[in-house]
C-alpha cells in the first residue's frame, strides 16, 4: 500500500528551479532511499513539501490521503506532528541544547497527543538502544555521544508513532560500527511498526541492504530508480556508474609502496591524558604507550571507532594536542611541544581537518588563507614570490585564478578542502595528518580527494597520516594500518595484510561493519 507519493515535484527558491519533476513512492513497511551527490537536491525533495525550507513546492504531494499541496496550516502541522517523524544529519544541532533528554522526549510525545511518565521515556530510549536510559532522560546533549545523541534523536521522532520516518543523512557522522548499529535500529523499527521511510544518503554502503527502492539524483533529477539491487548491479546511467565506482570497497587492492623510505616518524611510549570531565578528579587516559613509525612517501592509516583515540593521537603528532609522555621524533630529531618548536620543525607536519569550510576563515580570501602558512613559517619569502607560490599551489589542487578571490562560504565542501590541503602543503611540509578528511564529503568528491592525495604523494615524496573510521577509503591510499581501540593500538601491519588475515576482534569488527 502507497503511503507517500510524490508526483512531478518542482522545488524553487528565490525564482530558480532546484528539483525537477521528482516523482517517487514510499510504501507501508518499505525504504526508500534516495542517494546522489552533494547539491543533487535530496534533501530538498525530502524537506520541502513539509515546509521545513524556504523552498516553494510544486506537484502532487500525498501522505496517507492528505493532499500536502493544498492543505491547511493545520493539516501541515498535523502531517508534522503526528504522521510524520523525522530524523536529520546532525544530531547536536536538531537537539535543544538546553533541554534535558527527558524534556525533549517529552516535548515530542505532546506534540503526538501522548503524555509520556518516566517509565514510558526510559521504555522508549532502552528500545532505541540508549544504555543506563534513566540517568541519559535527566542529562543535556552535549554529555552524550556522537551515536548516543543519534539514538535520542529517533526516539524522539517515534515518540508519537508516525506512519512515515524520513532519515535525512541519519548516519554520515557516524563511524562505520554505529552507522551499521543505526541502519539495522532503523529497520527494526520499520519492520515492527510498519513505517514507511524516506532515507536520504550519499553513502551507498547505508543504502545497500537497508532500501527496497533507489531514487539516483544529479542535479536536482532523477538520473536512474528502480529496486535497490538492480540498480547497483546492473546501473544504466553514466552518473550512477560513476557513484557506485567512487563507493570505496574493501575488494579493491591497496596501493604499493615501490620504493620504501627512510624512517621520517618515530614515536616512543605516546600518552595522552585528559580531566574526566564535570567536578570528577582524575585523569582520563585517551592515549596509551602509542609506538608508531611513518617512511618518506609512505601512507599510514589510524582507524578506529568514535573514542579510540585517533583525533587525539593525531593532534599529539602534528603538535596541535597535548602528550602527558613519551617522545616524538622526526628524522631521529627529538621534536619538542609547539610552542617550543623551531618554525622549520613547525612546517614539517601540518594538519587538514574534518570540516573543510568550518577549518578555513570565512572572512579571509582563498588566496590569503593559502599565503598564511608562508607569512608565519617562511617569512624569507618575499611578497612576489609568495604570491607567486600561492598561484602554483592552488593550481596543484586543482583550484585555477577564478577561485583566488573567493571566499570559502562560496565554496563547495570538495573545493573548500582542495584549499585546505594547499594550505598544508604550501610551506613545502613534509607529512600531512588528515582527520576524516573525506568523511563529511559525498563518495564523487572524496574519491577525486583520495586521489589528489595520491597524486600529491607521488609528485612531491610526501608522508600521510590518514586518520578515518573508514577503512574501505583508507585502503584506496594507504600502504600501512594502526587500529586504535580505546587508545590502544591493537593491530598494525602492511594494508593487505591487515585486512585479508585480521588478528584482533576490534579489526574484525571493524572490516565486518565497513
Amino acid at each position: 500500500m502507497t503511503l507517500y507519493a510524490l508526483q512531478n515535484l518542482t522545488v524553487e527558491i528565490a525564482g530558480n528551479q532546484l528539483v525537477q519533476d521528482v516523482s517517487l513512492e514510499v510504501e507501508a513497511g518499505q525504504c526508500t532511499a534516495i542517494i546522489g551527490a552533494s547539491g543533487s537536491g535530496k534533501s530538498l525533495t525530502c524537506l520541502t513539501p513539509f515546509g521545513l525550507n524556504s523552498g516553494s513546492a510544486i506537484g502532487s504531494m500525498m501522505l496517507d490521503g492528505i493532499d500536502l499541496s493544498n492543505a491547511t496550516a493545520a493539516e501541515m502541522r498535523s502531517a508534522r506532528s503526528q504522521l510524520t517523524g523525522f530524523v536529520f544529519q546532525q544530531p547536536m544541532t536538531a537537539l535543544t541544547p538546553h533541554l534535558t533528554v527527558g524534556a525533549q522526549l517529552r516535548e515530542a510525545g505532546a506534540q503526538g497527543g501522548f503524555a509520556f511518565t518516566r517509565s514510558d521515556m526510559i521504555q522508549k530510549l532502552e528500545r532505541v538502544g540508549l544504555s543506563r536510559a534513566d540517568e541519559k532522560l535527566d542529562q543535556f546533549p552535549h554529555r552524550l555521544s556522537g551515536g548516543e545523541r543519534q539514538r535520542v534523536l529517533i526516539a524522539a521522532a517515534i515518540a508519537h508513532n508516525p506512519k512515515l520516518l524520513i532519515a535525512d543523512e541519519p548516519t554520515s557522522a557516524l563511524d562505520a560500527a554505529l552507522r551499521s548499529e543505526i541502519m539495522h535500529l532503523l529497520d527494526e523499527l520499520r519492520a515492527e511498526h510498519g513505517l514507511g521511510m524516506l532515507l536520504v544518503s550519499h553513502d551507498l554502503a547505508s543504502v545497500e541492504g537497508h532500501a527496497d527502492q533507489l531514487i539516483v539524483m544529479d542535479q536536482g533529477s532523477v538520473v536512474e530508480s528502480g529496486p535497490v539491487a538492480e540498480v547497483i548491479a546492473n546501473p544504466k546511467q553514466d552518473y550512477t556508474k560513476r557513484l557506485i565506482a567512487a563507493t570505496p570497497r574493501l575488494e579493491e587492492p591497496p596501493p604499493v609502496l615501490s620504493d620504501t623510505g627512510e624512517i621520517v616518524l618515530e614515536t616512543s611510549d605516546i600518552c595522552v591524558e585528559f580531566p574526566k570531565p564535570g567536578w570528577r578528579r582524575g585523569k582520563v587516559r585517551a592515549i596509551e604507550d602509542a609506538n608508531i613509525t611513518v617512511r618518506q612517501g609512505e601512507a599510514l592509516a589510524i582507524v578506529g571507532g568514535s573514542g579510540s583515540g585517533k583525533s587525539t593521537l593525531g593532534r599529539a603528532i602534528a603538535g596541535i594536542g597535548p602528550v602527558t609522555s613519551g617522545s616524538i621524533f622526526w628524522e631521529n630529531e627529538l621534536l619538542p611541544e609547539r610552542r617550543n618548536r623551531s618554525l622549520s620543525m613547525r612546517a614539517l607536519i601540518q594538519p587538514v581537518f574534518q570540516d573543510p569550510v568550518a577549518s578555513l576563515d570565512p572572512q579571509w580570501k582563498v588566496s590569503d588563507i593559502v599565503a598564511e602558512p608562508l607569512i608565519n613559517l617562511r617569512s624569507e619569502i618575499l611578497k612576489p614570490d609568495r604570491i607567486i607560490k600561492v598561484q602554483q599551489v592552488l593550481n596543484e589542487v586543482g583550484l585555477g585564478d577564478e577561485y583566488h578571490d573567493r571566499s570559502p562560504t562560496s565554496l563547495s565542501g570538495g573545493q573548500a578542502q582542495r584549499v585546505a590541503i594547499a594550505r598544508a602543503i604550501v610551506a613545502d611540509s613534509h607529512m600531512l595528518v588528515l582527520d576524516e578528511a573525506t568523511s563529511a564529503l559525498d563518495p564523487l568528491v572524496g574519491a577525486e580527494i583520495l586521489k589528489l592525495l595520491a597524486q600529491l604523494q607521488r609528485e612531491k615524496d610526501l608522508s600521510i597520516i590518514f586518520i578515518t573510521h573508514d577503512i574501505a577509503a583508507a585502503r584506496r591510499l594507504c600502504h600501512r594500518i594502526v587500529v586504535l581501540d580505546e587508545g590502544h593500538i591493537v593491530e598494525a601491519g602492511n594494508m593487505g595484510d591487515v585486512l585479508q588475515n585480521p588478528q584482533n576482534e576490534t579489526t574484525k569488527k571493524l572490516l565486518a561493519v565497513s
